[in-house]
């Protein structure tokens, strides 16, 4: 027996075969129709799509045989792809030294062989679309012309699985930059929401700050020029607060101003707002409270701080109330007189309400 050399392009040609993705597949239809066709069309019970890889010639598509592939060095195929351009033709391997001792003719009676390369755009020959006889045999010019337009149709579905490959890993690629692009817009927009917080929210308190309540207050002076409706704004001042800070410290002092600030946020309905003025100054927007309704909010403020759970001393404030009139309904007037019934709390010894 005399084994096929390796063709000079080895590396390539096995690159080449790789890159189909073939090796190992389970059958395919398109694959067995064009082998049964060379079967039929050459007149031979068997046919197969050899295909050869390193060790091993590697049947994807077979007609007449089961197994599924044999060693490399006793392979006819891999004498065929030494000459991708040719029809590689043994007519009576007992009559053919490189074969008489071949143990597919012993053991597989194979007397006839005919393999047409199935040769790459880029020359490379992957394996041979191959017919068998276990008697000696002819091939008609005809047939041979037939064996070589079905092994073009062999390339043109490796073409194919190739590019349908290339268009799934692009389609893949693609679904992954949009996943990241969505996941990096999501996190961006997270980002911004953060950002958007924080320009509106005080640091120590957590309420909002002065920003927000003034844009808060805008809102409730353009709906009562608009409507008609009334609104109220109630001042907190924490009393004594400078006097609390310079005997606890101010670690303590920040404490104080986020526990008032948590006594605020519960007795604050959902419809208003109370957010830090800035120092130890508070402020809520009542929406749609007239003058009577805010005192009274103003006074739950009051008593709730009052009544506060307090570990070092007990904390009270003074309260300022003003509301919303026809000659009243600037934000700056509105703040002004809250901010003076809120002194005159204080004046008065605090922890009291005192309205405009």
């Amino acid at each position: 027996m005399i084994t096929a050399p390796l063709p000079d392009d080895e590396a390539d040609r096995l690159a080449a075969l790789a890159d189909t993705g073939i090796l190992d597949t389970l059958p395919e239809q398109a694959y067995d129709d064009i082998t049964l066709l060379a079967s039929q069309i050459c007149e031979t019970p068997i046919a197969l799509m050899s295909l050869v890889d390193e060790s091993r010639q590697w049947f994807k598509s077979k007609v007449g045989v089961e197994i599924e592939s044999t060693p490399r060095d006793v392979s006819f195929c891999a004498h065929a792809i030494l000459q991708p351009d040719q029809l590689f033709l043994v007519p009576d391997t007992h009559a053919d030294e490189r074969f008489a001792d071949n143990p597919m003719v012993a053991q597989a009676d194979v007397r006839f062989y005919a393999g047409v390369p199935l040769t790459t755009a880029g020359g490379h020959a992957l394996g041979t679309l191959c017919v068998i006889h276990q008697e000696p045999h002819r091939l008609a010019p005809e047939q041979q012309q037939a064996l070589w337009a079905l092994s073009r149709q062999v390339i043109a579905q490796l073409e194919l699985r190739r590019t349908i490959a290339a268009l799934e890993a692009a389609a893949a690629e693609r679904d992954r930059y949009y996943e990241e692009l969505e996941a990096s817009r999501a996190q961006l927009e997270q980002q911004l929401r953060i950002v958007a917080e924080q320009s509106v929210t005080d640091e120590l308190t957590r309420l909002p700050n002065r920003r927000a309540l003034i844009e808060r207050l805008d809102g409730e002076v353009e709906r009562a020029r608009r409507h008609g409706t009334k609104f109220s704004v109630v001042m907190i001042d924490v009393d004594r607060f400078k006097q609390y800070n310079d005997t606890y410290g101010h670690v303590a002092g920040d404490e104080a101003l986020q526990t008032i600030a948590d006594i605020l946020r519960s007795q604050t309905r959902a419809s208003d707002v109370v957010g830090r003025w800035g120092g130890e100054e508070f402020v809520a927007v009542l929406t749609g409270t007239d003058a009577a309704g805010a005192e009274r909010l103003g006074e739950r403020y009051r008593s709730a701080v009052e009544s506060g759970e307090w570990p070092l001393v007990s904390v009270t404030v003074s309260v300022g109330v003003a509301s919303s009139s026809d000659d009243l309904v600037d934000v700056d007037q509105l703040m002004i007189a809250a901010d003076q019934a809120m002194y005159r709390s204080k004046a008065e010894g605090g922890n009291r309400v005192s309205a405009r």
